[in-house]
């Protein structure tokens, strides 16, 4: 169906969850098209579940599930096997990008975009130094080992054509890494991937530690580029 869903995978968000629901609900209503809203509870232990229940009786955009571990990939799975519409945007709750990437991407996708990723380096972001030059490293890397030189590989502010992302949920693990892996299959297979830039504001405490992710990031960056050695599959440069 042609419309927007859009994605928010959530863990321990409580204090925000209801506020930035329906600040986010005011402004899709505002788009004029049919949406719906997912969200995604990966191993929530605070109030998360029991606000999300009260908030899909109240709004009947708000569809939500609950996974028992911790895990957004596993969440962004479901979410894309739940999703109504040939559209989905992912946000995270917390909404510190732009929502207006939400209409830009979505009128990319109508056009003939296959995914849109939205890019804070080239946009105006407010974040943590340690954060952009962890980011600035990964996202040099990816460009020298698989030569896709996109500038964002986080999780919020991407779009992605519905029928897309389930032909490539093989290939999301449970975790961070699925985004790279979508944009590396996607640009493989000659899917166009547009990129624009988002403004991001986040100060926030990040809710993944950062020395295990910078772990499992780069380490998996590695494991990506040589199975791509391994199969003879020369890198197509985006």
């Amino acid at each position: 169906m042609p419309g927007i869903t859009v994605f928010c995978p959530i863990y321990n968000e409580e204090q925000i969850l209801t506020a930035n629901t329906k600040r986010l609900l005011e402004h899709l209503e505002g788009l004029g098209c049919d949406f719906e809203v997912i969200i995604g509870s990966n191993g929530s232990t605070d109030k998360s579940e029991a606000l999300l229940q009260d908030m899909a009786s109240r709004y009947p955009a708000v569809r939500w599930f609950a996974l028992k571990q911790k895990g957004v990939g596993a969440a962004f799975a479901q979410g894309v096997q739940m999703a109504r519409f040939d559209k989905i945007v992912t946000v995270d709750m917390d909404l510190s990008i732009d929502l207006g990437f939400i209409s830009r991407a979505a009128k990319l996708l109508e056009k003939d975009a296959d995914m849109v990723i939205g890019a804070k380096v080239t946009g105006n972001q407010k974040r943590p130094w340690s954060r952009k030059a962890a980011s600035a490293l990964f996202i040099n890397l990816a460009r020298f080992l698989l030569g896709i030189g996109f500038q964002d590989y986080s999780i919020a502010a991407k779009g992605y054509r519905t029928s897309l992302a389930q032909s490539f949920l093989w290939a999301v693990d449970d975790k961070t890494f699925y985004v790279v892996r979508i944009a590396h299959l996607a640009n493989s297979h000659n899917k166009k991937i547009l990129e624009i830039p988002v403004d991001c504001l986040d100060m926030r405490e990040s809710r993944f530690n950062l020395v295990h992710e910078g772990f499992y990031k780069f380490g998996n960056l590695f494991l990506l580029w040589g199975k791509t050695l391994l199969q003879g599959k020369p890198t197509k440069k985006a």
